[in-house]
């Protein structure tokens, strides 16, 4: 029997998985590597619950994956911990420059560092003040100042002055002034002597209070311009001026009627001290002037505030002296004129202190002679009070050091000691204060 030949009857075949067989043979050979699974993040218990059906993982697969941050995200500050920034490193502040910013008025108007060192002085910078700054004193600061100070626009030139006729007619001016109190004061004297006997004491008082009114009237003009302007006032200098004098005309005879158990009768009035007083206050005026004037040349010309108090130190001291030396004829002139015998040392100090009193006034600085004159009139009016307090019982000791002053230079050394020691007190302290630049710049 012949062998079956039929060949046997094939499966069949599943048409898709016959076209997945070349699809996947064609791309064993260039298919891109496989992506890593995607993490499918959990679903809350919240979502689970809610009645909603979550999405499926395929379509959770399909969205855009979130961004890879290219730097690893900062940590969180945690909470009560503060973040403290990193402090900036700056440049050292400029002192000068904050300084320059406070003054700069001063600066701009300057015309020259030892102004501006003579406005920080005034202002009361000193060189323990200008090491702050970095510089070793006043005026190394102030030269600082005045070189980072920018120019102002430019002025006009002043004019040149091609004669001096207003300047002369302003010195002839207050030089006229200072003449008149003791004009006033020579012709109320003249007058007085030669009604002498014939006029009684009612009219006599009358003229004497005439002259007396007209020469404080010319001496209030006579201080009100000039070398003797005091630019903020005197204060109450003027109140312990007039407590001096009647005490340099009527002191002497009080403390010897005091001290002799008066007072007791008139007193006899000393006029000769009013009379030399007055004559030198036109004296007084040219050598105010006199110091003024060369004290500013000497601030102009100087590099150093030191260099220029070592100047004006010499210069106030030659104006005193040059005053003392007017002021003693006169008062002898005068002593000998109403024929008075006395040395006149306590009219003298008296016009040392009246002296120094004003010119301080005059550059602004009124307060040092006020207290001076009010320590001399505090002195004069101690002595007479401690002789009449020694009289009561116990209280002896009280008189001798007024009997001893007397004792020695009779009763014109009470004044002459309360005014000399406030003089050459007031001269000590005038001799600082002016010599500063500032004590020029205000006037």
């Amino acid at each position: 029997m012949p062998a079956d030949t039929t060949p046997p009857a094939a499966e069949p075949v599943d048409p898709a998985a016959e076209a997945a067989e070349p699809e996947s043979a064609a791309g064993a050979t260039d298919a891109p590597a496989p992506t890593p699974p995607v993490a499918v993040p959990a679903i809350p218990a919240a979502e689970a619950t809610d009645g909603h059906r979550p999405a499926p993982p395929a379509a959770r697969a399909m969205e855009a994956p979130a961004p890879v941050p290219l730097r690893p995200a900062e940590i969180p500050a945690r909470a009560g911990q503060r973040r403290h920034p990193v402090p900036v490193r700056r440049g050292t502040a400029d002192p000068v420059k904050s300084l320059m910013h406070h003054h700069r008025a001063l600066c701009e108007r300057a015309v020259s560092p030892l102004e501006i060192a003579a406005g920080l002085e005034a202002h009361g910078l000193t060189d323990r003040t200008a090491a702050r700054y970095r510089h070793r004193d006043v005026f190394a600061l102030a030269e600082e100042l005045y070189a980072r100070t920018p120019a102002g626009p430019a002025e006009a030139p002043p004019p040149v002055a091609a004669a001096p006729h207003p300047d002369a007619g302003t010195r002839a001016g207050w030089t006229l002034l200072a003449l008149l109190p003791g004009a006033a004061c020579l012709a109320t004297a003249g007058a007085l002597r030669l009604t002498e006997g014939a006029l009684g004491g009612g009219a006599r008082a009358a003229v004497t209070l005439t002259g007396a009114l007209l020469a404080c009237l010319a001496l209030r003009l006579c201080l009100g311009r000039g070398p003797l302007r005091a630019p903020e006032g005197a204060g109450r200098a003027g109140l312990y001026a007039c407590w001096l004098l009647s005490f340099a005309v009527y002191g002497e005879e009080l403390i010897a009627q005091v001290i002799s158990g008066g007072p007791d009768g008139p007193w006899q009035p000393a006029p000769a001290p009013l009379l030399g007083l007055a004559a030198a206050i036109a004296p007084a005026a040219w050598c105010a002037h006199l110091f003024t004037v060369r004290a500013r040349r000497r601030l102009g010309g100087s590099r150093a505030l030191d260099e220029f108090g070592a100047g004006v130190r010499p210069l106030l001291l030659g104006s005193v002296a040059l005053f003392l030396c007017a002021l003693l004829p006169l008062l002898h002139l005068a002593d000998l004129g109403l024929g008075g015998t006395g040395a006149p040392v306590s009219a003298a100090a008296l016009g040392v202190l009246f002296f120094l009193a004003r010119l301080l006034a005059a550059h602004g600085l009124p307060e040092p002679g006020t207290v001076a004159l009010a320590a001399a009139c505090a002195v004069e009016a101690a002595a007479p009070a401690l002789v009449l307090a020694a009289r009561l019982p116990g209280l002896d000791p009280l008189a001798r050091p007024v009997h001893a002053l007397v004792e020695a230079g009779g009763t014109g050394a009470v004044p002459a000691l309360a005014c000399g020691a406030a003089a050459l007190g007031l001269l000590v302290h005038a001799s600082a204060a002016l010599s500063r630049a500032s004590a020029h710049t205000r006037t």
